[in-house]
């Protein structure tokens, strides 16, 4: 079998995982600005998995999830700009934070995402952007995420879905601060630009065909 079908067969395995691991994660605080539902049950997930142009992307996508901010994590800066994280002198990365109702998506399906939309192998690069903010991470909320990321790493390690071994950080969250504007829903609007067009669409297509029976309808 061939290594990208064994990639994709092993996240299908990963899936099937959830069905034995419904709960709803732990509420975290949402934004004071979200616009959801009151009666809306929410939890919150923080990963950087490489560009926050292309994570938003592919996971406005999901069914089940409600907002998708870009934003920057783990570092020591306070109100990082994008200009002071891409000298990766602050210690963040880049990194998305949603919002997402866990009785349509479950945690363990937005780590089956986290792992596919990206290569978990490579230290602190993705493709061509290369820089600790592009670090593989999952910041957790709280313990049972954190038990959560640990055991679906330690699984696609041992089912050899990658021939090196994963390096994603599993640290816990501490402060997510919101990217600039710009930043911002950047794919829906800016497609047409090159980035978008040569580097998120293939990648958003990939995830699809992957993700198709968990994708908005």
């Amino acid at each position: 079998m061939k290594a990208k079908q064994v990639l994709f067969s092993s996240f299908a395995w990963l899936l099937s995982l959830t069905a034995c691991a419904q709960q709803p994660t732990k509420q975290d605080k949402v934004p004071a600005d979200m616009t959801i539902n009151k009666n809306t049950p929410t939890a919150v997930a923080t990963f950087g998995n490489g560009c926050f142009w292309c994570s938003e992307a592919i996971f406005q996508s999901l069914e089940g999830v409600l907002k998708v901010e870009s934003g920057y994590s783990g570092g020591t800066v306070p109100d990082p700009t994008y200009k002071e994280v891409c000298t990766g002198t602050t210690g963040h990365a880049e990194v998305i934070q949603i919002t997402y109702d866990p009785t349509k998506i479950s945690y363990d399906d937005l780590l089956a995402a986290f792992w596919e939309s990206h290569d978990p192998t490579t230290l602190n690069r993705q493709g061509n952007d290369v820089g600790t903010q592009y670090r593989s991470v999952v910041f957790y909320h709280d313990d049972e995420q954190k038990e959560k990321a640990e055991y679906y790493k330690k699984k696609l390690d041992e089912s050899g879905a990658y021939k090196d071994p994963i390096v994603t950080e599993i640290a816990p969250f501490s402060k997510f601060y919101k990217a600039e504007n710009y930043h911002q829903d950047y794919y829906n609007l800016n497609g047409s630009q090159p980035y978008c067009h040569y580097v998120i669409k293939p990648k958003l297509e990939k995830f699809r065909k992957v993700f198709k029976d968990k994708l908005k309808k």
